[in-house]
Parts: C-alpha cells; sequence; structure tokens
C-alpha cells in the first residue's frame, strides 16, 4: 500500500466549516455558556489520537496536546527541550544523544523512561501499525528503513544507554533532523496502554499538558488539564471542543463557544471596524499551500505539456478575488512567505490563455478532443462542488474546451487513502511541520515520498534535494532549494493555488490563545480573564 502522511488538511476543515455556517440549529445539541476555567471550542474532531498514524490537522490539535516528545517548536518555530532537557551532537553531526528530564509521568502516573521512545518509535515503525508518516519523520535514523521492511526486530540506530539517556544515530548530518522529531510520529506513547487492545487510542494515556476525559464522537470532546505534567501547568482546567454542533457563529454571538474561526461568509462583517466584532478579529499567516495535484503517471498528466496547460487555463487572481474575499495569497511557488529559502523572483506559470492552448497543441495530443476522460478527487460527503473548484472547472471548460469530472471521498478515505483512491487529478493542501524548505520540497516531490502523490519522479532533482538536505552553510543550501523549487513549477506536477491565513474571532475575556503559522494553538498558554 502507498502512503500518505502529513498534518494536511485545512481544505477538510474548511469544508466542514463552510457546510456548518449553514447548518440550520434545529436538532443540534445545546451546551451551557463558557464559564469559570473551562475554553469552549467549535471543531470538526478528530480522526484519530494515535499520534503514530495520525498525519491531518483535525487530528494533530488534539495529539499535540494529549502527547509530547523529546522536543518541540517554540513560539518562533525553534527548537526546544520537552521531556528531552539536553542534548549533544557528535563532531560529524551524525549522533545525538539525549538527557530525559527525571520524574516525567505518563498521564496514569507511571514514569518515562528512554525505553520508552525506543518503543514507541519502534512502533511507529513496525509494518503492522501502517504508520504513513513513520518513514517521512524518523527515516533519517539509521535502521529505520530495515524495521519499516520487517527485516529487523529493532532500529539499530537508536540505543537507550540508561533509564533518562538516548543515543540516536542518524545516516548523515542533516540540519532538520531535530525538527522531524517535534512531529507526533517521534511522541512517547505508553507500551500497556497501546496493547490494551486496538482501539487504545480512543483511551489514550500520554505525556502532554492535557488528557482525555470524555469523546463522544461527532458531538463533543473534553480535554483536563494535566496536573502531573512536567512543564507549567495548564491555566485552564478543561477545554471543551464542540463537534459540529452547529452555527458557529450563532454559538459565539450566544456566549457558547469562546474562539471561532472565520469563513469568507462573514468576513465582511468582522472587518468591519464599525462591527463590534472587528476588535475581536485576529488574523495570521500560515506556512501553507493548497494546490491542484496531478497524476504525473497516468494519462494525460503524464505529459508535461498538457500539465503545464492546465496551470496557465486558471486565473487564480480572479478566484482569490472573488470567492476568497482575499482571506489567501496567490501562490506562485511552493515555498509559503516567512519560509527560509521563500523567493519572489520565482517565474510562476501565471494565467495566460494563449499559452495553455499552445501546449496543448505541443502535446502528443495535439488537441483536446484527443485527451481521455479526467476527474478530480476532492474530500466530501457528495454533496455540492465548492465554488472554488467550480471556478477552476469552469475555467478549464471556457478557456480550454475540457470537461472535468468530481469524484468526492468520505475525508478519512481522502486523507489516509488518496495515493491509491486518486484520479488524475486532486485538491491538497500542506500545512508546514517546521520552518524548513525540505518539509515541503523533499516530502512532496521527492522520488517515493510518502507525500509524493504525484508520483512524480525526477532524478536530477532528487541529487538536487539530496545536496540541500546535507549542506552546512545556511546560504548555499536556501539556494539550492529555490533552484529545486523553480524546476518543479517548470515541470508543474501540480498547480499551486493559494498560501494559507487564518481568520479567527476570540473573545475579550480569553487571553493567551493564538495560532501558529503551523495553524495550532498552544493552549497552555490560555487562561480565562474573571
Amino acid at each position: 500500500m502507498k502512503n500518505f502522511g502529513k498534518r494536511i488538511w485545512h481544505l477538510i476543515l474548511l469544508s466542514f466549516l463552510l457546510c456548518a455556517l449553514f447548518l440550520p440549529q434545529a436538532g443540534c445539541i445545546s451546551f451551557p455558556p463558557a464559564t469559570g476555567d473551562v475554553l469552549n471550542l467549535w471543531d470538526t474532531g478528530p480522526i484519530t489520537l494515535d499520534p503514530a498514524i495520525s498525519s491531518e490537522m483535525s487530528s494533530h490539535g488534539y495529539v499535540m496536546q494529549i502527547f509530547s516528545g523529546l522536543v518541540r517548536l517554540d513560539d518562533e518555530l525553534e527548537v526546544e527541550p520537552d521531556i528531552a532537557e539536553s542534548w549533544e551532537k557528535s563532531e560529524n553531526g551524525k549522533v545525538f544523544t539525549f538527557h530525559l528530564r527525571q520524574g516525567v509521568k505518563f498521564h496514569d502516573g507511571n514514569e518515562v523512561k528512554a525505553s520508552d521512545f525506543k518503543y514507541s518509535w519502534e512502533r511507529a515503525c513496525d509494518p503492522e501499525t501502517g504508520s504513513q508518516t513513520a518513514a517521512t519523520y524518523l527515516g533519517d535514523i539509521v535502521g529505520v528503513n530495515d524495521k519499516l521492511a520487517g527485516k529487523a526486530e529493532e532500529i539499530s540506530g537508536v540505543e537507550v544507554v540508561d533509564d533518562y539517556t538516548l543515543q540516536v544515530t542518524i545516516n548523515a548530518p542533516k540540519a532538520y533532523f531535530l525538527c522531524k522529531l517535534t512531529y507526533p510520529t517521534a511522541f512517547v506513547v505508553e507500551q500497556s496502554n497501546v496493547e490494551s487492545g486496538s482501539d487504545w487510542w480512543r483511551h489514550p494515556i500520554g505525556t502532554g499538558p492535557f488528557e482525555l476525559k470524555e469523546w463522544s464522537p461527532g458531538q463533543l470532546l473534553v480535554l483536563e488539564r494535566n496536573e502531573l505534567y512536567y512543564g507549567e501547568l495548564a491555566e485552564v482546567k478543561q477545554v471543551v471542543f464542540h463537534i459540529l454542533a452547529g452555527n458557529p457563529m450563532s454559538m459565539y454571538e450566544d456566549g457558547e463557544i469562546d474562539v471561532m474561526p472565520v469563513g469568507t461568509s462573514y468576513i465582511d462583517l468582522v472587518e468591519d471596524e464599525s462591527s463590534p466584532f472587528h476588535q475581536e478579529l485576529a488574523v495570521t499567516p500560515e506556512l501553507s499551500l493548497y494546490y491542484i495535484g496531478f497524476n504525473t503517471e497516468a494519462p494525460p498528466f503524464d505529459d508535461v505539456n498538457v500539465r503545464r496547460a492546465f496551470c496557465y487555463a486558471v486565473d487564480r487572481e480572479r478566484i482569490i478575488k472573488s470567492i476568497f474575499r482575499d482571506m489567501v495569497n496567490k501562490a506562485d511557488g511552493i515555498l509559503p512567505p516567512g519560509m527560509p529559502g521563500y523567493s519572489e523572483n520565482l517565474t510562476g506559470l501565471e494565467y495566460n490563455v494563449t499559452r495553455a492552448e499552445e501546449y496543448i497543441a505541443a502535446s502528443e495530443y495535439g488537441n483536446v478532443s484527443n485527451l481521455p476522460p479526467i476527474t478530480i478527487t476532492m474530500a466530501g460527503y457528495g454533496g455540492g462542488v465548492p465554488g472554488y473548484l467550480g471556478a477552476i472547472i469552469q475555467g478549464w471548460r471556457q478557456n480550454l474546451g475540457i470537461e472535468v469530472q468530481v469524484r468526492q471521498l468520505e475525508s478519512e478515505k481522502f486523507v489516509y487513502h488518496l495515493s491509491e483512491e486518486k484520479d488524475e487529478m486532486f485538491v491538497l493542501g500542506w500545512v508546514a511541520d517546521y520552518p524548513d524548505p525540505h518539509n515541503f520540497l523533499d516530502n512532496l516531490f521527492y522520488t517515493g515520498s510518502e507525500n509524493n502523490i504525484f508520483d512524480y519522479r525526477n532524478p536530477e532533482m532528487d541529487a538536487l534535494l539530496d545536496q540541500a538536505g546535507i549542506e552546512q552553510d545556511d546560504e548555499s543550501r536556501l539556494m539550492m532549494y529555490q533552484q529545486a523549487e523553480q524546476q518543479i513549477i517548470n515541470e508543474a506536477p501540480c498547480l499551486p493555488l493559494w498560501f494559507g491565513k487564518n481568520y479567527i474571532l476570540v473573545k475579550p475575556h480569553v487571553k493567551g490563545y493564538k495560532l501558529t503559522p503551523l495553524g495550532i494553538p498552544d493552549l497552555t498558554k490560555v487562561y480565562i480573564e474573571h
């Protein structure tokens, strides 16, 4: 089975949100207004709470609160100690020795040892676990590939020196290795909890600042402050997630939720300076890319000229202005603004109908009448096609005379099985895990990568990315990534659409709630002002 990894899907969240904004309130569960030290949030709910499996945003928001790892990213997206209080790196840059804090406890009171990390990583890399992220985020460790392939019982590059010392050997010096360990796949789980049954993750025992108290799928999920937490305790006692509970704006106005994600339906209202909501609006950039991917191994998109034609035929600026109300930024490339290596000098495939027609003519098909049927895969439940996608399809129809069909897959199947399920095209997005171009360019476009859903192959590109991965001079390294990005755009395995931004309303009595560029808040820093 091909793998599909990543904390992807704000577009899934957006789809739920756009639907929920028009849900009638009749029949919705009623919840009491926010009181005391309880933070009330609206959400779509997680797909899984297993750190080794989670690979999309809707699950990550919970996993990051319940579990933790050796290191984490701070507010500036720099790696800082977490369960590991310190570490050393060998002179050759390939051996890391982590020193764990003593007295760190799982939610049930059992102490965390170095052996728990070894177990957790080997369990994530066990083929029977079915992780679609282990190769991406742990694959630099010596022996991981053998474990993933079922050729080894252990990961040879992970050694338990003693109860509080873990030594990790990687296959080459890589500047981004520690960043990868901030991803949930590297988080620690309790062996007895995991071995309690196949649905253990519905009753997870982690080490994070919150523990799961209650979960009624599709209705309610409650996180409670972990009083045994090794770090600074959370200010709020509980975080109550109201799962698809009704119209978020109505709930926000009635005081039933404290934070509301803002969609296009309300952007005029909240941006109006005379509106009472304007002072409660927070807008933050997001290190994300949304795109249409092409199946480069199947006709007609195995022809680069057809891919280029489809890119040139879409007027993204008009769609962003008319449908998204300028709530996103047009993407000419892959790396979003704020990401190291981002270049304003990138040459994108701009809207140009004449060029689109020329590339169709230059393709092996010569004329659109010779193209095979084309279907685009998206997440959904059989409802209508989102406005932005309808506009894109209309552009292909008007500018190229091509009809494109839409096939919807339910979200869980879409996120975790897209590699097998994709048609000729698919709609997808990527939110950064850490601020390094490797996280976008290698993860998405390297031959054989878990997240290379395009099946894009370019040996020269792979060699350039390999060289950038071990380059120790930052300036030279970023220049290599910029070169790689331009080559990707030229070969068009995808049509970049836009870079994301987050718009939320936050009640005045809620302090410290903010979304990082990775799209996930640190709930330990939130408090309710009485």
